[in-house]
């Protein structure tokens, strides 16, 4: 009998310990391997020891709470994808995890179910994103002022050879960079950019995908209130302007 693959290597970071206790149950009883914490020190040393597939966050911990930790982990270049966990459930929450660099949010309580389902669709994300099983329609290096976004390797770099830098990403951001870059000078609504990065049936607002752009935009421009490469389009979404392309 061959020892199979869990469907996701979680690590969970709450401080109520029940909760720890029950999702650990659930998700393992799912095919997850899981791993629990209660706050961001002992969180520290399993990112350091380990790999994971998702990170599940609570925002409300004693101590280092989740934006923050979220914030310094992205700083990092952390691309880990993070599920927010929000007591409140109040939107300016959300928006503000979204902006911190979290993935997705789950606002307490909920069912252990639809956090699963969640974390299923990151994973299915970030595999998708490496897979490239068959010929993609624009693969290789994309080029847009002194960035270059090589497709193949999932990178972002600043700069030219040997002085280029990398620019983290994470799988979110990376995801919907690829779309917007495929697309030079096409106005995208909100709905079809999410199709275009993340599949469709993608569930997210229009909120949503704003603050995303927005934590595009902080990479990649000199000045994110005034935008060369990812500008509005006022009443449709977003356009890709690839300065720097040969004509």
């Amino acid at each position: 009998m061959t020892t199979s693959e869990p469907l996701a290597r979680i690590l969970i970071a709450d401080d109520e310990a029940d909760l720890r206790a029950l999702l650990q149950r659930y998700l393992g009883d799912q095919g997850c391997a899981v791993r629990a914490v209660e706050g961001a020190q002992a969180l520290e040393k399993l990112l350091a020891r380990e790999r994971f597939d998702v990170l599940v966050l609570d925002v409300m911990m004693p101590g280092e709470d989740g934006l923050s930790i979220c914030r310094r982990l992205r700083a990092q270049g952390e691309t880990i994808p993070i599920v927010m966990l929000t007591a409140r459930g109040d939107p300016l929450d959300r928006i503000i995890g979204l902006e911190m660099g979290a993935d997705d949010y789950l606002p307490k309580p909920f069912e252990p179910r639809e956090l699963l389902a969640r974390i299923q669709a990151l994973v299915r994300r970030q595999r998708m994103l490496g897979a490239h099983a068959g010929p993609a329609p624009a693969r290789g290096v994309l080029r847009f002022g002194a960035f270059a976004l090589d497709l193949d390797a999932q990178r972002l770099t600043r700069g030219a050879g040997a002085a280029a830098q990398d620019v983290p990403l994470t799988g979110a951001e990376f995801a919907l960079l690829r779309a917007l870059a495929q697309n030079p000078r096409r106005p995208l609504g909100r709905d079809r950019l999410l199709a275009l990065a993340y599949g469709p049936g993608h569930e997210a607002t229009d909120r949503s995908i704003d603050v995303q752009v927005m934590r595009l935009r902080r990479l990649v421009e000199d000045d994110p209130a005034q935008p060369r490469f990812i500008r509005t389009v006022w009443g449709v979404g977003y356009q890709f302007i690839p300065e720097g392309d040969a004509p």
